[in-house]
């Protein structure tokens, strides 16, 4: 029993696991949908009593799939503190927090309910490739997140040199610069802080030559390691057949 329910949850290609995996998307997205109308701020009880009997069915099917994929695990608490097990249980608990405890504070858990859209990833194939990649170039996006987080603070710190003195209000100090950094070595520029010296002004310009190339490095690593993961792919599906 264990191996065929096994074969049904996990095996994406035999028939029952198409079907299986068809209506778990299929429900996923219309628990979503259901979820996005709850929102609007004029329905009708009988559209919120609805609502709320699909949520119920919908949070009795997603926790029966979550014990069943523990269940034909074969390493169960590996799947339960994996990215997807981690996903499935934030979809579901939510629910019966509320039902325990009633206290208005706890709605906020309900947000853990648009993980849901992550349990879609599971079911395409084409994104088990972003899975590969990341493995590929986890060093390099390690070392660059290190190497931007050490230009964001020298430009915090530049632009707090240039700037307190014309607007000590805005560059109150280098961690209140920090937001302008950001947003400037993104490329982004909301406008909503910038440069009124003519010092801070040649040092914006600098800092935006280096944000365009810390734009288009992590683009330049991805798109490497998704055509090697493709590679990758091709290679196992060969050794399968």
């Amino acid at each position: 029993m264990k191996e065929k329910l096994r074969i049904i949850i996990e095996d994406n290609t035999s028939p029952k696991g198409k079907v299986f995996d068809y209506f778990i998307q299929v429900l996923i997205l219309l628990s979503l949908i259901a979820f996005t109308i709850e929102t609007l701020p004029n329905n009708s009880v009988k559209t919120d009593n609805f609502l709320n009997w699909f949520e119920l069915i919908c949070i009795i099917i997603f926790s029966i799939e979550y014990l069943m994929r523990i269940f034909v695990a074969k390493k169960p608490f590996k799947y339960i503190f994996s990215f997807y097990g981690i996903i499935d249980f934030l979809s579901i608990f939510p629910f019966y927090l509320r039902g325990a405890y009633d206290l208005r504070a706890l709605r906020a858990f309900r947000i853990f309910r648009i993980f849901r859209a992550l349990k879609l990833i599971r079911y395409n194939k084409a994104l088990n490739r972003f899975h590969i990649a990341a493995k590929i170039v986890k060093e390099e996006i390690i070392l660059f997140l290190i190497i931007t987080s050490i230009f964001i603070f020298l430009a915090s710190a530049g632009i707090y040199f240039f700037e307190n003195e014309a607007q000590p209000d805005i560059f109150t100090s280098v961690i209140h610069s920090g937001w302008w950094a950001v947003v400037t070595l993104t490329t982004v520029g909301y406008g909503d802080v910038y440069p009124i010296t003519v010092g801070g002004k040649i040092f914006t310009f600098f800092i935006l030559l280096i944000g365009v190339g810390i734009v288009t490095i992590p683009a330049g690593l991805v798109a490497s390691a998704l055509s090697k993961a493709r590679e990758i792919e091709k290679d196992n599906n060969k050794k399968h057949k």
